[in-house]
Order: C-alpha cells, then structure tokens, then sequence
C-alpha cells in the first residue's frame, strides 16, 4: 500500500495525472484501497491538515452510471478543502475539476455503525446547508474504476457551503429539487431523492460503512451526502451555481 500511496503523493506534488491504479496494481482491493486513503490523510494530519468531515460519493445513480461503479464511497473532507460562497478556486491548482450540487449535514452528536439509521441521522443533525463539491481526479481522464477512486480519497478536491442554516425539521429532504447551472444555462437537476432515496440514507451508510475502519462520524463534522445529479466539466472562466427549493443557493467561480 506505501507504493501506491507514494505514487498518489507524487502525482499530487507534480501535478501529473496518473494512468489507473487499477491497471498497474491489478491485484487493488476496495479494502486496499481504503486503507491508502486513511494513509494518506493520516500524514495530511501530521502535516498540519485538520480532518473537518467526510464526503459521500457515487450515491446517484447518475455518477454510478457516469464513472461505471455499482457502490458508495467515502472520503475525507480537510480543513484546506473549504472555499467560501460565491469565492474563487486558481483552476491550474486542481487536475481535472468537475461540480457537484449536495446537501450537507453537520452533526450535534456522533453516530457510530453499524446501525444506524436515516431516522438516527436526522435526530442527530444540528443543521443541513446547500452545498458544492468540486471533485478532482489525480487518474488521468476520470477512467476510473471503484478502487481508484476511494485510493484517491474518494476524488475530493473542494466544497463549498452556503451562507444559511436550516433545520432539518420540517424539512421533506427526499423532496428537495436542485438546479445546477453553468455561467447561467442549467446544466442538470436532481432530487434529494435521487441519493440513495433519501440524502439521510446516504449519512447512515457512510456511518455503517465507517463501522469496518473503526472510524466514527463525530459531532461538528460536515457531511456532504452525495451528488444529485451528475457531475459537470470545469474550466477556466466558469461560473457554478447551484439552487435548491427551500434551500437557497450556493456559486463558485473558476479563475
């Protein structure tokens, strides 16, 4: 796992995209995989880096069907990853950046699996919040398959959160409607029920997921619980804007 770990790293210091893990280490468990990914972030936090939540990916059947996986995955979320609404993202520091519109759970208490439920998940939220995420690949042009891209931390570059809070109660999430839009011309829609029925779900699996690794969601972390729709192409000059029913919204701009 110290190799492929190494070759991550240094795709990461060159900025070179890489061919896929998949390909030279054929032999690439899910579980190997994980266990470069928690390498990897163990020395973030050595480094400095501060873990600050998880991100859930592959939770549509939209991204399933986009990158060819069949199953969830998790990553990590670092203090470092965090933009501000309506900030800019430097596109030349990232690879091969794509957007995701998301809603994003923090919690007021922590939820270890392996059974947790959506209902757990909701009673253990101190507020949702609409959110971005621009994922990133170090494998040159997303041929990814589901190994690569949990070694990879899940292909997490960036997030953005909104500016308001909203409490969960009351709230319909499976019924929330997303718009996302590219310098003003809607890209695609989703729903919250498209992430696994219901984004609350999308939380209790990655809980129960986390169960395996001895790793527990905790109270303050944001959760980002999966795109609703399919992930779209960045480049230079874009404007991203994501709106969501009851929500508000949430925009990024990539110099």
């Amino acid at each position: 796992m110290q190799q492929i770990y190494e070759h991550l790293l240094h795709a990461e210091q060159t900025k070179t995209a890489i061919k896929p893990l998949t390909n030279q280490y054929p032999h690439l468990t899910i579980h190997d995989a994980y266990q470069v990914q928690l390498r990897a972030i163990e020395q973030k936090v050595k480094d400095g880096h501060k873990v600050v939540g998880k991100k859930i990916g592959l939770t549509s059947f939209a991204m399933q069907e986009l990158l060819g996986v069949d199953q969830p995955d998790y990553g990590h979320l670092l203090d470092s990853m965090s933009i501000p609404n309506k900030g800019s993202i430097d596109i030349d520091s990232l690879f091969e950046p794509k957007v995701e519109g998301e809603i994003a759970f923090v919690l007021n208490k922590d939820l270890k699996g392996p059974h947790v439920t959506a209902e757990e998940v909701l009673s253990a939220t101190e507020y949702i919040i609409p959110s971005l995420e621009i994922v990133d690949s170090r494998i040159h042009n997303w041929e990814i398959k589901l190994e690569d891209t949990v070694a990879d931390n899940a292909s997490c570059g960036l997030y953005v959160l909104g500016d308001e809070k909203f409490n969960v109660s009351g709230l319909e999430l499976n019924k929330i409607e997303m718009s996302l839009y590219k310098n003003g011309e809607l890209s695609n829609k989703g729903t919250g029920a498209d992430v696994l029925g219901h984004p609350a779900a999308c939380v209790a699996w990655l809980a129960n997921k986390l169960f395996e690794y001895d790793v527990v969601l905790k109270a303050g972390e944001v959760i980002l619980s999966g795109a609703l729709s399919a992930a779209v192409v960045a480049q230079k000059g874009d404007v991203f804007t994501a709106e969501f029913s009851k929500l508000g919204k949430v925009e990024i701009v990539f110099r």
